[in-house]
């Protein structure tokens, strides 16, 4: 079976045959099929008048009742401060979260999803959700298993969240 990714090992490893081309196959393809994953959704999105950015802040709310502050927002997905800043602004402006200032601390402001902003989360996931198992297909539901093992294993040492 070939792929990008091969094609790609095959070139560099004329170029530098002393070289153990093995990370690069493996996250040259985590991260080719990010991309490529990345892609469907934005093209998925693309009616709904969210982004895929704008839909993870929207997601990482739905998965907090409680509402988050905008640095955990941005630790979440993985953003800038600014990018963060810009895509609340954005979405409380239309409709679907909002900001309020924490008394204890006026400095800060607590993030929450307004009633419109949990359905259509809700609805997104769940287009995300069939896009994410549509990617899946060639693989057997043990193989889908021991690849999320094996991805864990990789992330959680460098995953700070």
């Amino acid at each position: 079976m070939s792929d990008a990714v091969a094609r790609f090992r095959d070139h560099w490893s004329h170029l530098h045959p002393d070289q153990d081309l093995t990370g690069m196959e493996a996250i040259g393809r985590v991260r080719r099929l990010a991309a490529l994953a990345n892609n469907r959704t934005d093209d998925a999105l693309t009616d709904t008048g969210v982004s895929r950015p704008e839909f993870e802040i929207l997601a990482a709310l739905r998965r907090s009742p409680d509402g988050l502050r905008p640095r955990h927002l941005t630790r979440e997905t993985i953003s800038s401060g600014a990018a963060t800043t810009k895509r609340l602004a954005r979405l409380e402006e239309a409709g679907l979260l909002t900001r309020t200032r924490i008394e204890r601390d006026r400095r800060e402001t607590l993030v929450r999803l307004t009633p419109e902003g949990e359905t259509l989360t809700d609805t997104l996931f769940l287009l995300q959700l069939g896009i994410d198992t549509d990617l899946l297909t060639p693989l057997t539901q043990d193989e889908r298993t021991q690849l999320a093992t094996l991805l864990t294993r990789l992330l959680t040492p460098i995953d700070r969240t």
